[in-house]
């Protein structure tokens, strides 16, 4: 038997054999130089143009002078191709993204609540028994602390409310990240889980320019109005959120919705807007009542069949205060000449 004798300098990378060979050893520095210099360049090398990547031609160009720069590029893209979603998500072979809507951030495991096997077939009774229970312990360890179960429900009654209140999934997300904040800040002794919850929602709802009215936002809520203001300002002040004073014309667009109005109605009702808040008219109040009378007043000056009372009905705003504010609108209006020439403030008002 003849044995072979291997040479461990053949097993050692590069770098090491040159330092033996050199006797000295080679500077980090120049390493990470060499491999910045083998990197793909950010910018083309002729002109200094952004490079634009051909998935079609597999080729890196440039987009100003079109110099191509790389060839043969790795798609780093799914080998097969969908034509719709329901086709998409079937291929996928990965799972859904983190999100702060769900207390666990979406990351473990559901079991599913209907009784078959993977064939489609009906569970036994004793198959079935022991699922429910392997649902239930699934369910307990999943919420494994006080503070995970408080975060669970929250976020439960966020989506609920959301989704009464026709939310989208932005807003949600951000009221969930305003209520993982003032639960990690030990804010909640004191006050509700459903206060908070509704506090948040409603923050976001404002951050987002999505705004809702608190009497819309005390209707689907668990809490009363009194305490929903109280721990929204609360919540507000400890968390230092930027919340800005609600703009009316975001009231306006959901409210004109709600009636079949003219092109030309709408522009009016923002025009006065507009003219309301640049002369500093809207300060002091409310921005659902001026919506509310912003839209009355341009009904009434394009010839609109709208009453006060419907207006009223949708914006959730006394006929009381839409007659005060549409009367302050024309006001400014004809002050800053905004007004057609033939109507003016008292034959607007009348």
């Amino acid at each position: 038997m003849t044995s072979t004798k291997i040479n461990r300098n053949d097993q050692q990378p590069a770098a090491n054999i040159e330092r033996k060979r050199t006797g000295k050893h080679r500077p980090e520095r120049e390493e990470q130089q060499t491999d910045e210099q083998t990197r793909e360049p950010e910018v083309c090398p002729e002109c200094g143009g952004n490079l634009i990547t051909d998935s079609e031609h597999a080729e890196t160009v440039c987009n100003e002078c079109g110099l191509v720069v790389q060839t043969d590029g790795i798609d780093h893209g799914p080998e097969w191709r969908a034509f719709d979603a329901s086709e998409r998500d079937s291929k996928s072979r990965v799972g859904m993204p983190t999100t702060k809507m769900m207390h666990d951030k979406g990351l473990s495991s559901n079991i599913g609540w209907q009784n078959k096997d993977a064939y489609g077939r009906s569970l036994s009774p004793r198959q079935r028994e022991k699922m429910q229970r392997l649902r239930t312990w699934d369910e307990r360890f999943r919420t494994r602390d006080s503070k995970e179960r408080n975060l669970k429900q929250a976020l439960g009654e966020i989506d609920r409310m959301a989704s009464a209140l026709g939310l989208p999934d932005n807003v949600r997300e951000m009221a969930s990240v305003i209520y993982r904040r003032a639960l990690n800040e030990d804010l909640l002794p004191g006050r509700s889980i459903e206060g908070v919850a509704t506090a948040s929602l409603y923050a976001a709802a404002r951050q987002s320019g999505i705004p809702r009215t608190m009497d819309e936002m005390t209707t689907v809520s668990r809490i009363d109005g009194m305490e929903f203001k109280r721990t929204y300002r609360y919540i507000v002040r400890e968390l230092n959120l930027g919340v800005q004073p609600a703009d009316p014309e975001h009231y306006l667009s959901r409210f004109e919705s709600e009636f079949d109005l003219t092109p030309a109605t709408k522009r009016r009702a923002h025009d006065l807007l507009k003219t309301a808040k640049e002369t500093g008219a809207t300060s002091g109040k409310s921005p659902v009542g001026l919506a509310a009378a912003a839209l009355y007043a341009a009904a009434l000056l394009e010839g609109e069949d709208l009453t006060q009372d419907a207006v009223s009905e949708v914006s959730d705003v006394s006929t009381v205060t839409i007659r005060n504010r549409y009367h302050d609108l024309l006001t400014v209006a004809d002050e800053t000449d905004a007004l057609p020439t033939s109507v003016s403030t008292d034959e607007a008002a009348a």
